[in-house]
């Protein structure tokens, strides 16, 4: 298998949910001191929420059937402090529990983003952008409100439902044993529901990352949208993709909706057993009509924890997969810019050489094959052909966003793939067609080629690009803040601000796509005295579009020629 698609996946298997929530669980357990003082006050409010139905109790039997007036107020004053306890308890619980939530996402978040800048290249060809979005912002937002609200509730209704048991058994089995009735029918109806919940909630996570990703796409081509008049044939496509959305979170909802409902009827129906076969024990004699209220009490604790659990499961699977669609990110081999055993570089002359190189994007449908040509330092190769003959996949393996799958690409004699990357594209400069400018002032996007690069440095290469008259003529020059992309200035001026910026970072090898294909003439003349300036002395490799960019090269690779042979020609 050809190392570059070795290297980018085949995507890794999704975890299962016993996996997924051990990987959850030991980034709580980072924060495992705090996480226990929540466990602590989660189990006192527990047993402050079982002890005052009893109390309630003891006081119907002992106070208020005997007329015992002062014992009552004493009992009061006590339950009074019980439920103050239970609602500090809650509250403390609640707010430690937040914190913890959202140090862990924070966590997870920033690993994450820092994982998705060093994955390779060929990871977010085979990638929408929208969708790797939703899973940094959606999919991460769905975890943490999971963590602040399930952890507290699984471990409440569990610590709840344990003590409610033992109270039960010690007053009444029998009424203990009509309670625990509901429990094979609760386990049969919530079976029925969770086996189509939880592949309706991965289904509804998929297509919403589905969804963002095309709305991500829609709006980055709204240009083109429009010249050729398909809001109709866009707007059609976002309500198909939406009503997908539409149906797989409705039946997600609909399902996980059955669950109160069947937790009220028997919620009802446990009630009414108590109550008949509670009342005919009181009548016998057997027992006392505070131990049926602690009973009726009871049993809304044990279902409301068993109908906690049921609604916590459901929300449970919709962050498990979330959860998952992060982890298969993480998971996904990076691509190694510091790899133990390749040599570090700090200088390079800017000697090339391509010897027998062959890549492909796929397996059996080779882009280049058998392509050999060799430039010396400060000379200019210009790359030429038709439209898919590989000009590009040229310059992605020379700056190793891939590798070839045989053959060797030497920089100064020595093998690219024994170079770490970072040194490698540290003495490489890039001035595209397609120019990227950041949201934030001239001066920082400039200074992005060197960021410790002094003001004077950065209007110095501003100057050298033919940038500098017209970043003054500016409302407030190098501080002008550009908008999204750099919209708010033309073409031509961000070609000579991605010069500016080529040449603050002064490569010894500069990358060149044809910078003036759509720019006016007068423009264009602007543009190719800096870069002459900018290609003084440095080896340059540009694709060339116009003649008179080809006429200046020392070195001509033509990619239209017969594939099995491409030399570069003097």
């Amino acid at each position: 298998m050809p190392r570059h698609i070795a290297r980018g996946g085949p995507k890794p298997q999704i975890k299962d949910v016993t996996q997924t929530l051990k990987r959850l669980a030991s980034y709580l357990a980072k924060r495992k001191g705090l996480l226990f003082l929540v466990i602590i006050m989660v189990a006192a409010s527990s047993a402050l929420g079982l002890l005052g139905p009893y109390l309630v109790g003891v006081a119907i039997d002992e106070f208020i059937v005997t007329g015992d007036k002062e014992g009552l107020l004493s009992l009061l004053f006590q339950l009074g402090l019980v439920y103050f306890f239970y609602s500090l308890a809650i509250f403390l619980q609640n707010y430690w529990m937040a914190g913890i939530a959202q140090k862990t996402v924070f966590e997870m978040r920033t690993g994450l983003f820092d994982h998705l800048h060093q994955l390779p290249l060929s990871f977010f060809d085979q990638r929408q952008h929208g969708e790797l979005m939703s899973r940094v912002t959606n999919d991460i937002e769905n975890v943490s409100s999971t963590l602040n609200s399930s952890v507290i509730q699984i471990v409440s209704s569990v610590l709840t439902l344990t003590g409610a048991v033992i109270v039960m058994l010690s007053l009444s089995p029998l009424l203990t044993a009509v309670t625990l009735l509901i429990v094979p029918l609760m386990y049969i109806g919530m079976k029925w529901i969770t086996n189509r919940t939880s592949r309706l909630f991965k289904e509804q996570q998929r297509h919403l990352g589905e969804l963002n990703g095309y709305i991500e796409e829609a709006v980055s081509s709204k240009h083109i949208v429009k010249m050729f008049s398909k809001e109709e044939k866009i707007a059609a496509e976002f309500g198909r993709r939406n009503a997908e959305l539409k149906r797989a979170g409705y039946w997600a909802q609909t399902y996980s909706g059955f669950i109160p409902k069947l937790m009220n009827v028997l919620n009802n129906l446990s009630f009414t057993f108590i109550a008949g076969v509670g009342g005919w024990l009181a009548l016998k004699g057997i027992i006392s009509v505070g131990v049926i209220v602690i009973f009726a009490e009871y049993s809304r604790q044990f279902t409301r924890p068993l109908n906690d659990l049921a609604n916590q499961f459901n929300t449970l699977l919709s962050a498990i997969a979330g959860a998952e669609r992060v982890f298969d990110i993480i998971d996904t081999e990076r691509e190694e810019q510091e790899e133990d055993g390749l040599d570090k570089v700090e200088t390079i002359h800017g000697e090339i050489e391509f010897r027998d190189v062959s890549f492909s994007y796929v397996e059996s449908k080779e882009t280049l094959q058998g392509i050999n040509f060799s430039v010396r330092p400060g000379e200019m190769l210009a790359l030429i052909g038709p439209t898919g003959s590989g000009k590009t996949t040229i310059i992605n393996l020379l700056a190793r966003f891939y590798d070839p799958d045989d053959g060797q690409i030497l920089l100064d004699g020595k093998e690219s793939t024994k170079i770490s990357r970072k040194d490698l594209r540290k003495h490489m400069g890039f001035v595209l067609q397609d120019t990227f400018l950041f949201e934030g002032t001239i001066r920082e996007n400039i200074r992005y080629g060197r960021l410790e690069a002094t003001d004077e440095e950065v209007e110095k290469a501003a100057q050298e690009a033919n940038a500098h008259s017209f970043i003054m003529k500016l409302p407030d020059g190098y501080d002008t803040k550009l908008k999204h992309e750099g919209s708010g200035i033309s073409q031509g001026q961000k070609q000579l601000l991605a010069i500016a910026r080529a040449i603050l970072a002064n490569p010894a090898i500069l990358i060149l796509d044809e910078a003036t294909s759509s720019i006016d003439t007068i423009t264009e003349i602007h543009i190719q005295q800096a870069l002459d300036r900018l290609m003084k002395g440095r080896t340059t490799i540009t694709i060339a579009h116009r003649l008179n960019t080809i006429a200046r090269a020392n070195h001509i690779l033509n990619l239209g020629a017969d594939p099995q042979h491409v030399n570069a020609q003097g």
